[in-house]
């Protein structure tokens, strides 16, 4: 017989707030198998598996529509694996620019600590200079 949980139960299993749960619902993303007679909402072993792969998919940097995109794409047949693939090297890509563009900026932050004397007052501050033309 599967085993049924309540939405509280739900949420430490897979090591979120109920209010995540709240919200992954009204996203479409999760639904619950159903309520019991009091009218709490139940959720299956099903649930707690796609909640899983939506905190880890969100670990992974993922966005909430990116998710729902694999989501989708878990339904489809097995050759879209190659389009989950796309999908990874993308974000991939994405993360790669992101990280190159923090590279730079810890360059410049790291130029304007050198340029400190730190003696001056702060009218004089060259950070703040050179912040203020930029």
């Amino acid at each position: 017989m599967e085993r049924l949980f309540p939405i509280g139960e739900l949420a430490r299993m897979a090591l979120v707030s109920v209010q995540t749960i709240r919200y992954y619902e009204r996203q479409k993303l999760l639904l619950p198998s159903g309520r019991k007679e009091s009218g709490y909402r139940i959720y299956d072993e099903r649930a707690l598996k796609r909640l899983t792969f939506i905190r880890r998919a969100k670990d992974l940097g993922f966005t909430l529509r990116e998710i729902k995109g694999l989501l989708n794409l878990r339904v489809e047949s097995a050759s879209a694996c190659e389009k989950v693939q796309k999908k990874v090297n993308d974000k991939l890509t994405m993360v790669e620019q992101k990280i190159r563009g923090l590279e730079s900026l810890r360059k410049v932050l790291n130029g304007l600590i050198e340029s400190c004397d730190r003696r001056q007052p702060t009218d004089e501050c060259p950070i703040l200079k050179t912040i203020e033309e930029e």
